[in-house]
């Protein structure tokens, strides 16, 4: 394995920066386990304000977590199957997936 670069390292504090922020992990877990959330489903299960969440989506968008699809004018949420979070909600947090009908 090789030495990780300078680069690589700024990378990972950037990721680990915003899982680090228990709203935003908090989101994540939930869209996790119940892909296609809407935001304000979303707020509801963080406890968060509908704006607050998505500020944050926004932000977990741009980083390629997360995926949108919209229907009509809903938008819906889900973690991105093979971004980095999703790796590590199974692998260090233990996450599961869960088939729940929306």
């Amino acid at each position: 394995m090789s030495e990780p670069q300078p680069d690589d390292v700024d990378e990972w504090a950037k990721r680990f920066a915003l899982l680090s922020d228990s709203t935003r992990l908090r989101l994540i877990t939930q869209m996790h386990e119940h892909p296609g959330s809407m935001v304000g489903e979303l707020a509801a299960a963080a406890g968060i304000t509908e704006n607050a969440a998505s500020q944050s989506l926004r932000v977990l968008r741009a980083q390629g977590w997360v995926a949108t699809t919209k229907t009509g004018r809903t938008v819906h949420y889900s973690v991105v199957a093979d971004a980095i979070v999703h790796r590590i909600l199974h692998d260090v947090m233990g996450a599961r997936h869960h088939n729940h009908d929306h």
